[in-house]
């Protein structure tokens, strides 16, 4: 028996490993290969929700600043009002029209939740109740 034919694992021809033995590897190999990815998919969704939350307070920022710029607004128009009448009647005048803004956005979207309740998919319910009733009519016959 030569040197090279001791150090052969029992049950290997040719200087092939044993298929148990490929079959450990592979598993191995194959654990390390998710466990990497996996890493990986947290490093990324960690990057992306630093970048999530730095867009969310930027779109916070203007918003804020939109604000502001609203209100800045509202004030020079009482002031241009104010040129032809008194300062109060100026500011009486704008809060009017935006209380009616106001009342007319809230309208608004309560007829939109009032159409959106209950919120239950009520079509798709009602075409499921036809698919059972057609899937039972058919089984009977």
């Amino acid at each position: 028996m030569s040197s090279t034919e001791a150090h052969r694992a029992p049950g290997a021809q040719n200087g092939s490993e044993p298929v148990g033995e490929l079959v450990q590897r592979a598993s191995q190999q194959l654990t390390e290969l998710v466990r990497g990815e996996l890493r990986l998919a947290q490093a990324e969704m960690k990057e992306k929700g630093k970048r999530y939350g730095k867009g969310g307070g930027l779109f916070g920022g203007a918003g804020l600043v939109g604000f502001l710029m609203l209100e800045a607004l509202v004030v020079t128009a009482i002031a241009g009002l104010a040129v032809a009448l008194p300062v109060w009647a100026a500011a009486l005048i704008v809060t009017a029209v935006l209380g009616a803004l106001a009342a007319v956005l809230a309208l608004t979207g309560r007829k939109e939740v009032v159409a959106a309740t209950p919120p239950t998919p009520e079509q798709t319910i009602e075409n499921v109740k036809a698919d059972v009733a057609e899937i039972k009519e058919s089984a009977h016959r």
